[in-house]
């Protein structure tokens, strides 16, 4: 057939494949804004304008376009000048991960004045996970928040994101932009059954699919276990994992992996392979899982490191401070409750996937593999391949580009190490990418949690008692589980004060979809039920909420105690939950949002307080260097990766800051295990406090080098030298560092310094939420009327970018709250597999936040900094759930807080008869 196609101006006769999208289409001619979050319609991060209206290219069939001019994103600039809707996301900063950005930009570019008048429809068709939408907004409506500070004043001001004019002219490179010649393409047979045990795979069929090169069974994978999960020190997790196995555990584990030539090859070639499966007994509820008799999900030894493999039992926490029995006793009140918490997904619009290839290492002149991944964890990601592959670690090198999204879901190992097993046996390149289906029965979750607080006051409200029953849902598999479990019962009850403390925590393995690292790691399940058990005991005591926190939490210099004994590198090194709770006194006074309910609707206000520390325990490691180049401008090498969390721009910021010069004279290098020694990884929001304090140390060192050098180099004494944005002054003469540079090799001298941090001591930040909202009691749709959030992150690096972080957070929460939840049927099937299925938060769903930060400065962070990416989330649920406790008399104790549950909790309190659920 004949066809022609106009793209950004240049035309195409290459007719598509049958069936082909537009957006596969545009992507194989190098279109790479053109990006994949759903294939479904959902999300908009694939829209391109044909003939000047927005479209979902992976929607729109590519022969539909024959003899239409289509514009994506590269071709939205004209000129050389950027369009004004791309300079207004540069100005508002609307965006961090930038996935979605692209998608945003071709949508609100066609904006009409019609359109800009109602924002809630007119977005309703662009997702975005990491703003919460503000910034966003502010974009659209062209509200300039950036700024550009002065040579050595970059900290506490708002530069932009170093990548931002990549980002909206699509040419940020994620991690599947990339051209490599002669790749192969994976796909994954997945197990229809809970758990089997496989008896025979017949691969034939598939082989003799055209295009399909090879097929691996668990026959083919190493015998090793493992697990998923990264951490600096592996042992934390249980080594419960295979690449592939010979039994699976879930409806959705890799039974076998087909590379063939094309994508469609080997989808073919997943659906000829013939698997005769031997079904097993399967238990998808935790306490059914530790009773005697159930199915043994992990019959292994000691050496797995799963706590108790006969009840199922991943790992478990026992520990009492004090006698919680006398605690009861000496109460006025007690209260008692089980909350529960959901599976939710990370939903990150990139989803997991790598393409593995080969270079020759520059310092060796062998072969070497190169995984570029959609990771967190690049060098823990190249440890645990080198292990299972017994690979030197100079064999290996592991490299992510900019990153479309992680909030914790790619602290795992997905995909690499079944894509390397591939490429090595074939020595071709292969790429691995994860449809969105696959993100919800393929990658991990969110651990639903179900909590039983009992709490024991005196009349005056002082605390005497505080007990924890904590059971975790690991699902198939125990990454990150035993982790994620203490991790729950720590500052969730470290943050109050009482004598008598008691907690049993358990993480179960079921025949679910395997949960893993979550923003807030488990201390959003256990806070949710704290902070509404407290709560609900002030009512019970007819204190003020408010007043009854006060009374009972720690203050500055001491320190967070709990039965599992106290983490001694962790000091409560600032102070400003005071702040955060006189944010909503002040949010309280005055406040007149009320008035902005519907008539008749029901009103009510709630907040809720949390804390969490600034990094894991353990280690966390961190490697910088920052050079002088040959210019005059400056290079950072750190290892952290970048995908929305704002780390690059920090780390800019403090090495502007601690050399005198401006964020536009430095590079950076990051999250490629070839440009420092070691990086822990982006996690437990370590990309300040940790990495941020190795770049400080670094940018330190190399300002006292050069300041050192340039003193003997220009005979002028050190005190009397400053550095400026291009040179040293020097008694007022400045001294380009270009000339210094210079001298310096002259001499054999390199201006290079490294900084490194291990992670410890830490420090505690601390949050608030508070809400006003409104409930119809006609039909349960609630309403927020005022959303207030007070925020401890010490010295606020870039006070822009944290704002978006806390917004962020409060956004995803609000979706955990409301409606997010994934579905397992009774064989523990995902059933919410797709966002149509899945509901995510939309521009319409998520309220301005007034985000108000404390003013402390930190004694451990970098610059009196501390973490603020994590923390925003935990307080939302519970404030959420204490307005809705106020407006409606009921306290829900199960999220999400469902609008037809809602409305059926409100007509059994009016009626005092069960009713059924619409």
């Amino acid at each position: 057939m004949s066809y022609s196609i106009r793209v950004n101006g240049e035309d195409f006769d290459a007719a598509p494949r049958a069936g082909q999208c537009l957006r596969t289409y545009l992507r194989d001619r190098g279109w790479f804004g053109v990006k994949k979050g759903c294939d479904a319609g959902d999300c908009g991060a694939c829209t391109v304008q044909v003939d000047g209206e927005p479209v979902h290219s992976c929607l729109y069939p590519a022969v539909r376009a024959e003899g239409r001019s289509v514009t994506t994103v590269e071709g939205l600039a004209k000129g050389g000048e950027l369009h004004p809707m791309q300079q207004g996301f540069l100005d508002a900063q609307g965006f961090q991960c930038g996935f979605c950005t692209a998608g945003m930009l071709m949508t609100t570019s066609a904006f009409t004045e019609e359109h800009l008048a109602d924002l809630p429809r007119a977005l309703k068709g662009n997702l975005c996970r990491c703003t919460g939408y503000r910034a966003i907004e502010d974009a659209v409506r062209g509200v300039k928040h950036t700024e550009e500070p002065c040579a050595g004043q970059a900290v506490g001001r708002s530069p932009g994101a170093p990548a931002g004019p990549q980002v909206v002219t699509g040419t940020a490179r994620y991690t599947f932009d990339v051209e490599v010649e002669g790749l192969l393409h994976m796909k994954l047979l997945r197990s229809p059954h809970p758990h089997a045990r496989i008896v025979s795979i017949d691969t034939s069929a598939a082989l003799r699919v055209p295009g399909v090169v090879a097929v691996f069974t668990h026959e083919d994978a190493p015998d090793k276990l493992y697990s998923s999960a990264r951490h600096e020190h592996p042992t934390e997790d249980p080594d419960d994992t295979r690449v592939l196995d010979d039994v699976v555990r879930f409806v959705g584990q890799r039974v076998a992996a087909v590379v063939a030539e094309s994508e469609g090859a080997a989808e073919e070639g997943c659906r000829r392979i013939v698997v005769e499966y031997e079904q097993l007994p399967y238990v998808l509820v935790p306490e059914e899982a530790m009773a005697p008799g159930a199915p043994v999900i992990h019959p292994k030894g000691p050496e797995s490191r799963i706590a108790r493999p006969e009840n199922n039992v991943c790992g478990e926490a026992h520990g009492e401070l004090g006698d919680v029995e006398q605690g009861w006793r000496e109460a006025d009140v007690v209260y008692e409750e089980t909350f529960r918490t959901q599976r939710v997904q990370h939903a990150s619009l990139e989803t997991h996937g790598c393409v593995v290839y080969f270079e020759e290492n520059e310092d060796t002149d062998e072969e070497r593999i190169v995984v570029r991944s959609s990771t967190q964890v690049p060098f823990l990601t190249r440890r645990a391949l080198c292990d299972l592959y017994d690979l030197p670690m100079e064999k290996v090198r592991v490299v992510a580009g900019r990153v479309g999204g992680g909030f914790g879901g790619k602290q795992e190992m997905l995909t690499e190490d079944v894509a390397v097993l591939a490429a090595m046996r074939l020595h071709r390149p292969v790429k691995l990418e994860f449809t969105r289906a696959e993100q919800f029965h393929g990658a991990t979750t969110r651990h639903p949690f179900t909590i039983t607080v009992k709490l024991g006051a005196k009349a005056d409200g002082t605390l005497t008692a505080l007990q924890f029953r904590v059971v975790s849902n690991t699902g198939a598999y125990g990454n990150h589980g035993p982790a994620v479990m203490f991790h729950s019962v720590g500052e969730s009850m470290g943050v109050y004060r009482a004598p008598h403390k008691k907690v049993d925590a358990y993480s179960v393995y079921t025949n679910g979809v395997p949960a893993g690292a979550f923003r807030g790691y488990g201390l959003g399940q256990v806070t949710f039920a704290v902070e509404s058990a407290m709560d609900e005991l002030a009512r019970r005591l007819g204190i003020d909420p408010l007043v009854l926190r006060e009374r009972n939490v720690i203050g500055p210099g001491e320190h967070m105690e709990g039965p599992l004994g106290e983490e001694e590198d962790l000091h409560i090194a600032s102070y400003g939950l005071d702040q955060c709770l006189g944010v909503v006194r002040n949010a309280l006074a005055g406040d007149t949002s009320a008035e902005l309910a519907p008539e008749g609707w029901l009103v009510g206000q709630g907040f809720a307080m949390a804390a969490i520390a600034c990094g894991p325990p353990g280690g966390h490691i961190a490697d910088a260097t920052v050079k002088l180049l040959e210019d005059g401008t400056y290079d950072i090498a750190v290892g952290t990766a970048e995908f929305g969390n704002g780390t690059t721009t920090v780390h800019k910021q403090i090495t502007a800051g601690a050399l005198g010069t401006t964020v536009d004279r430095i590079s950076i290098r990051q999250s490629d295990t070839d440009v420092v020694r070691h990086d822990t990884g982006a996690f437990g929001s370590a990309g300040t406090v940790v990495a941020g304090k190795a770049v400080m140390k670094a940018a330190n060192a190399l300002a006292e080098q050069i300041l050192s050098f340039t003193s003997e180099y220009a005979r002028t004494p050190r005190s009397l030298l400053r550095l400026t944005a291009d040179a040293v002054e020097c008694e007022g003469r400045p001294v380009t560092l270009k000339e210094i540079f210079a001298a310096a090799q002259g001499k054999g001298v390199d201006l290079a310094a490294d900084g490194h941090f291990g992670g410890s001591p830490r420090s505690v930040a601390f949050n608030s939420q508070w809400f006003r909202i409104a409930v119809d009691p006609d039909s349960g749709e609630m309403r927020i009327l005022r959303s207030v959030h007070g925020a401890d992150a010490g010295k606020v690096m870039n006070p822009l970018q944290c704002r978006g972080q806390v917004e962020g957070g409060v956004a995803q929460a609000l979706g955990a709250t409301l409606f997010e939840q994934v579905l397992l049927d009774e064989r523990g099937e995902v059933t919410t597999a797709a966002f149509r299925r899945y509901r995510l938060p939309a521009y319409a769903d998520v309220p301005r936040t007034e985000v108000h930060f404390s003013e402390t400065s930190d004694a451990i962070g970098p610059l009196g900094a501390k973490s603020m990416s994590e923390s925003p989330f935990n307080p939302v649920p519970p404030a959420f759930a204490n307005a809705l406790r106020d407006a409606t008399g009921i306290r829900f104790t199960e999220a999400p807080f469902l609008r037809d549950k809602v409305w059926q909790a409100l007509e059994e309190h009016r009626t005092g008869r069960p009713v059924a659920q619409p």
